[in-house]
């Protein structure tokens, strides 16, 4: 057994094993590297295993790094979903070792690894301290044959609010390259109101352009003027929604129903079988509309190995008031403001 970094000849082949594995959400892709490292200048190590030629298991990394403070490597960062992809438990222990050693070349500060598997614990860890992060969930909807049979089978509450926004004049459109300007209107615009730092431009443009035919843009329309904005992520079986906006001022003619429904038929009626709404908190606001979908919970553990023995922060002791804080904060801010500095705090920010 074989354990390399991928390079971008092995794109197709890698992609090819992401695509065999259900399980595999579509961040593990070589796309997120390739829009990563184009956007934010954040360099991927992509661990490939092989044996006679033949994949047999990848684990995609990132050097996350934030200038003076400190070094990561994730799986996978801006996303609910990396990890190890591979054809045994013991292939699984080989990459993770390997990712061990990169770290500690690269003089990581810790190795993060974003799971929805209890595939990593103490025993192969190779000494160092292990973390787990139970607090996320990954909101799964399991999808009939086709779009009719989704519809009829939802609640007659939810089927009423996906008319109430055609009846109140908003239409889907589905966008090209050309539409990403009204999406990153719509998008910057959502963050600016939920006081928090926005992506750039460039790195929204870099994963459509990476993911190519992959990548799906849904714009909402009141008249001409854009409401609402979602992009969509495709594997072989599964569509999962990284972002989505609407425009408070409009959100009582419901564009994210109409927006999300539209997303649904879609997947759907290509063939997938899995629609992945994304990570929520148990019981808190975006969790109660995925579920109103009848998406269901899958539980998300977030690995972090460090060398010794980590002891939580001050800001990690009162994350949620400095969060409050900073959220305040930030939506004060003048929208050009805003705007022009988020870009360049959001790339240090890894969720």
């Amino acid at each position: 057994m074989k354990v390399r970094i991928a390079g971008i000849r092995d794109r197709r082949a890698w992609d090819s094993y992401v695509q065999s594995h259900r399980q595999a959400a579509p961040y593990s892709l070589f796309a997120w590297k390739e829009a990563i490292e184009q956007a934010y200048g954040h360099q991927g190590c992509y661990l490939l295993a092989e044996e006679r030629g033949k994949i047999r298991g990848i684990l995609p990394l990132i050097c996350f790094d934030i200038p003076c403070v400190s070094r990561a490597l994730i799986s996978l960062p801006y996303c609910d979903l990396g990890g190890i992809i591979a054809d045994s438990s013991g292939i699984k222990n080989i990459l993770l070792k390997k990712a061990l050693a990169v770290a500690n070349n690269l003089h990581a500060d810790r190795l993060e690894i974003r799971s929805n598997r209890q595939d990593i614990s103490e025993d192969n860890c190779c000494g160092r301290h292990l973390r787990v992060r139970r607090d996320k969930v990954r909101m799964l909807l399991p999808l009939p044959d086709s779009s009719e049979a989704l519809w009829s089978g939802f609640k007659s509450k939810l089927r009423s609010q996906i008319r109430k926004a055609e009846k109140n004049g908003l239409r889907f459109q589905w966008g090209t390259r050309a539409g990403l300007h009204a999406f990153y209107d719509v998008f910057s615009r959502n963050m600016h109101a939920l006081g928090s730092p926005v992506h750039s431009k460039k790195w929204i443009r870099q994963v459509y352009v990476q993911y190519g035919p992959a990548a799906r843009m849904g714009l909402v329309y009141h008249g001409s003027v854009p409401v609402g904005c979602g992009l969509v992520l495709c594997t072989r079986d599964t569509v999962s929604i990284p972002w989505a906006s609407t425009l408070r001022e409009y959100n009582h003619l419901s564009p994210n129903m109409l927006l999300y429904w539209n997303f649904l038929q879609f997947a759907a009626d290509t063939g997938r079988k899995t629609f992945d709404f994304g990570r929520s908190t148990l019981n808190e606001g975006t969790y109660r509309f995925k579920k109103q979908w009848g998406a269901q919970p899958q539980q998300l553990l977030w690995y972090s190995i460090t060398p010794g023995q980590s002891i939580k922060t001050d800001s990690e002791k009162n994350g949620s008031y400095k969060r409050i804080m900073i959220e305040a904060i930030w939506g004060k801010l003048p929208f050009w403001c805003a705007n022009m500095m988020g870009p360049h705090i959001r790339k240090f920010i890894s969720l």
